[in-house]
């Protein structure tokens, strides 16, 4: 797993013809421009066009012209960025899966089409967050908070480190303050008895370690303030609160141990449809 921060890397972006497209587009651009990376913009234009001869001319053509569209709008908003364009014939999530291989960062979006289903995210998006092997943005909320608003990283368990380094390398970048949260449930609440941790006091002491030794990056970034917080409730519920006023939340996902497990967790998942800002999700295991 490929975590990323210096100078000279590369921010792959997603674009189709959806609404949406732009969103992720100009938050992938201001993200390399912070981290002083080239932009790379690809567009899938699926499989099989090649079996009628016109149709698969016309597809490339407009695909063509939204890559070079593409192109224009980020190097006008963005001048001096270095902006690539990749023009792949496979489905949308495989083709940007393969491309990440040599990225530090995916950035897909979700459907866009307002309403409750502007809040969603598509297959792709799905997809590409659940199988990379590298960290994927989903570019979605308040993306114009970007480059000021503060970051939050949510805590799972002890292996979260480098979701942590990530989120602290992030906030330098911006100049902004990190929030390190760890939200928890007593297990008395749930129905749950587990007589070596049946009392509160001594569950939140468990927690608090947790949290102390994920949080061991920040003596690595000594510029960036950060807080430290331990919260009593739902993880889903604390984090999507903590978005409404960030500008990057950023989660780990932890890879599933058998052949068959989910692979998002339910806090992810939540937190990635309902956020009200970008969702950056760091691979762990």
């Amino acid at each position: 797993m490929k975590v990323s921060h210096g100078r000279h890397g590369t921010v792959l972006v997603g674009v189709d013809d959806a609404p949406h497209t732009w969103l992720a587009a100009d938050w992938a651009a201001t993200e390399a421009r912070l981290r002083g990376a080239a932009l790379r913009v690809l567009h899938a234009v699926g499989p099989g066009t090649e079996e009628d001869e016109e149709t698969g001319r016309r597809l490339r053509e407009a695909a063509a012209g939204l890559l070079e569209h593409a192109r224009a709008r980020t190097t006008t908003s963005h001048p001096g960025l270095r902006v690539d364009t990749v023009l792949a014939q496979d489905h949308p999530a495989e083709a940007l899966l393969d491309a990440s291989q040599d990225t530090d960062l995916v950035v897909v979006g979700t459907r866009g089409r307002g309403g409750f289903t502007g809040l969603l995210l598509g297959s792709v998006s799905l997809k590409v967050a659940a199988h990379a092997d590298r960290p994927v943005a989903v570019a979605r909320g308040h993306t114009e908070r970007a480059a000021s608003g503060g970051i939050v990283v949510g805590v799972r368990d002890e292996r979260d480190e480098p979701a942590v380094r990530f989120a602290l390398a992030e906030a330098e970048l911006r100049r902004v303050p990190a929030r390190l949260l760890h939200a928890w449930t007593p297990l008395a609440a749930v129905g749950v008895v587990v007589p070596q941790v049946s009392q509160v006091d001594e569950e939140q002491r468990l927690h608090a370690r947790i949290l102390n030794q994920a949080a061991r990056p920040v003596a690595e970034f000594p510029q960036v303030h950060t807080d430290i917080e331990l919260v009593l409730g739902s993880p889903s519920a604390a984090l999507v609160a903590a978005s409404e006023r960030a500008g990057l939340v950023v989660l780990p996902r932890h890879v599933p141990g058998g052949r068959f497990g989910l692979r998002l967790g339910t806090v992810v998942h939540a937190v990635l449809h309902h956020a009200r800002c970008p969702v950056a999700l760091v691979p762990i295991g």
